[in-house]
């Protein structure tokens, strides 16, 4: 395991506890039965909610081994890596924790793919490049992001309602297909996606700085939407539009809840420069209030 010089911790501080409201689903997500089912009913689909779940995306095998890759870099055993972050909640005691307290401690882990071949298996498997191309409207993906994303036993903090595109600099009107992969069961107990569905339709909205840089709360309360919770499987995955507002509850469970994103936009697409993309999505200089 790293240093303490060297550890980094998740960049927001510590904060009041989100709103049990924030997270209350109106229904369970219906999911297709692996990749197979993804044809244009389900493209329809998609271009309507914004979103798919698909149970089986990838075997047990395949599971098993990005597992094994993960926990790899969340225990400190690849040397040099530094892309890994954990919780702020235990940056007073972290110099005091146990290995097994450090890994259940570990937030995120991103910029791995070109480093281990089993996670990098995931994110250029050729049924999930061709499922993410027909949700592009047949163009080429191209990987631009990659992380692994981790709710720690009981300290996994939210990350409130946001928008995948308003972290890009991509120019409006492109097809960021964001993949979210389970490692480990995904359930509401320990904090699984719930998405807006049809969210995506209303375009950029603004962020502001709160418990993250987030949609404002009260947009998420009084808008007309419809919250739904993806549980998944190990090895199910939810494909969604930069664009659609999701968000994750605090695991106050006991179950640790692995995953892996990847994020994908058509190796066509225009970037733009930062000041652009936060005139559409918000900056803590712009003269708004939450």
């Amino acid at each position: 395991m790293a240093a303490l010089a060297e550890v980094t911790f998740d960049y927001m501080p510590t904060c009041a506890e989100h709103a049990p409201d924030l997270y209350q689903p109106d229904g369970v997500a219906e999911t297709l039965h692996g990749f197979d089912a993804l044809g244009d009913a389900a493209v329809r689909r998609y271009d309507d909610d914004g979103f798919l779940a698909v149970e089986h995306a990838f075997d047990a095998e395949e599971v098993a081994a990005a597992s094994d890759g993960m926990n790899d870099f969340m225990s400190g055993k690849v040397d040099g890596f530094k892309g890994v972050m954990f919780e702020n909640a235990v940056r007073d005691r972290f110099a005091n924790l146990s290995p097994d307290e450090r890994f259940d401690a570990v937030r995120k882990i991103f910029d791995f793919v070109a480093r281990e071949p089993r996670l990098g298996a995931l994110a250029s498997h050729p049924r999930l490049l061709e499922a993410v191309s027909k949700l592009m409207g047949g163009r080429t993906p191209k990987l631009f992001q990659d992380m692994g994303l981790v709710k720690p036993p009981r300290i996994g903090r939210e990350k409130p309602w946001h928008q995948d595109s308003a972290y890009f600099n991509y120019a409006p009107g492109t097809p960021v297909v964001g993949v979210w992969l389970a490692i480990d069961e995904a359930a509401v107990a320990n904090g699984c996606m719930h998405v807006w569905r049809g969210g995506h339709k209303e375009g950029a909205r603004i962020h502001f700085k709160r418990r993250d840089w987030q949609i404002c709360d009260a947009d998420m309360h009084v808008s007309k939407k419809t919250v739904v919770a993806v549980p998944l499987k190990p090895g199910g995955a939810l494909l969604f539009s930069g664009l659609l507002p999701h968000g994750t509850p605090t695991n106050h469970s006991p179950l640790r809840r692995r995953a892996i994103q990847f994020h994908y936009a058509p190796e066509d697409a225009v970037k733009v420069d930062e000041s652009e993309r936060l005139k559409r999505f918000g900056s803590e200089g712009k003269n708004v209030s939450c």
